[in-house]
């Protein structure tokens, strides 16, 4: 206890059971979900054991009720001002650390590929919602400011370096960097080290 007040002081201690009580009632599988916390469509939202947010954090599922739109595993952590935003689905895998101000979306106002295109005349706000369901795998790593986009899939173990726009799929066990997100190491098992990947 003594080591508790002298990293958060006596008020924090108390602010830290009270966020502990009202987790309870809002996810009860969830270790502790600090507040201010929005939660849009929470019947839509599916949270593991052991789940933890920081402050100012943003979820907004927007699917049909009883389908799940945003499912996060086991032993997740979620740092400050995170925001995720699911129309079809953001499946997020056990043990994933999650930095601060990161922003994941399946989601656009609108569709710019395929065979639908908005007409760019159009008011962007009421152009209808489409998805690209986004799926980050096991022992990921996002680190601050990281934005995943539609479609992506983050393959386990990996790694996303600070400010990165992930726009398409990363490998598993490999560390990505910028905008867009680019591959610069993977980790070799037999020699137990990330090597950096030339040319």
């Amino acid at each position: 206890m003594g080591n508790l007040i002298k990293h958060y002081g006596f008020f924090g201690i108390l602010s830290l059971a009270y966020e502990k009580v009202l987790t309870y009632f809002l996810f009860k599988q969830a270790k502790i979900i600090r507040r201010p916390f929005d939660c849009r469509g929470k019947k839509n939202i599916q949270i593991g054991k052991g789940f933890s947010t920081g402050r100012y954090c943003r979820f907004e599922a927007h699917g049909q009720h009883g389908e799940i739109n945003i499912a996060i595993g086991n032993n997740c952590q979620v740092n400050d001002s995170v925001h995720i935003a699911a129309l079809k689905s953001v499946s997020i895998a056990d043990n994933v650390l999650i930095a601060s101000r990161v922003f994941i979306t399946d989601l656009n106002h609108g569709s710019y590929g395929g065979d639908l295109h908005s007409d760019p005349l159009s008011i962007c706000k009421d152009r209808p919602l489409t998805g690209t369901p986004v799926v980050i795998e096991q022992n990921v790593w996002l680190g601050e400011g990281v934005v995943v986009l539609p479609g992506v899939t983050i393959g386990q173990g990996t790694i996303i370096g600070a400010n990165a726009v992930v726009s398409k799929n990363v490998p598993a066990f490999s560390i990505a960097v910028g905008n867009p997100a680019k591959v610069i190491k993977t980790y070799n098992f037999e020699q137990k080290k990330w090597l950096a990947i030339h040319g």
